[in-house]
């Protein structure tokens, strides 16, 4: 953008961040499972969309464009994590032989089931069922197919099923979403220059 701010830009940005920040900072929660690091990934997601918006604002997705981009930091944290070992207990359940107990459905939680799903599965399961996003929509958050989208999203509901049971699934993935988050970052965004709209409608 050079090193003039052009005002309508900031203007645009400040609305895509009002309309978005808290959606990508619980997708960033449900694809790494750390609520302490999502709000740092939704800034670093939408700092990162600042510094190209020219490019951003003139695709015709935006939105799926942050999608994106928050998945890939997710998955770049989740293999950082493992690589390190330094958040072993984060994904200890991935590793686990399958349970004997019988009543394992009754007492894991959505969350901890997500973590469960290699992270494509997780990633389509995800925008699909708790942010009921298209397949389209999600093929476009995360650059794979649409048949793709379908084969991870069904695989990932079917290894769920088996974990939760199939009562009341699609009311426990929205529930998985949880409240809106406040953005801590604010501060450190260009500065508002007025009102407006933002291009993704």
């Amino acid at each position: 953008m050079g090193t003039v701010v052009d005002d309508a830009a900031s203007v645009e940005f400040h609305a895509f961040f009002e309309r978005h920040y808290a959606e990508l900072s619980r997708l960033a929660h449900l694809l790494t499972g750390e609520p302490d690091t999502a709000d740092d990934l939704a800034a670093d997601a939408l700092l990162a969309l600042w510094h190209r918006w020219d490019r951003v604002r003139a695709a015709d997705h935006p939105a799926a464009y942050a999608r994106g981009v928050v998945a890939n930091l997710a998955r770049t944290r989740i293999r950082s994590a493992v690589r390190e070992r330094r958040r072993i207990a984060l994904f200890w359940s991935q590793r686990e032989e399958n349970t004997e107990n019988p009543d394992v459905a009754g007492v894991v939680d959505v969350q901890e089931a997500l973590r469960r799903l290699p992270f494509r599965k997780r990633a389509c399961v995800v925008l699909r069922h708790a942010f009921d996003l298209s397949e389209k929509d999600t093929a476009l958050a995360l650059g794979v197919s649409v048949g793709t989208v379908k084969s991870q999203t069904s695989k990932g509901m079917a290894e769920l099923q088996r974990l939760l049971g199939t009562q009341g699934l699609p009311q426990r993935m929205h529930a998985a979403v949880g409240a809106p988050r406040c953005s801590p970052v604010v501060e450190s965004l260009p500065a508002r220059t007025g009102e407006g709209e933002g291009r993704d409608r």
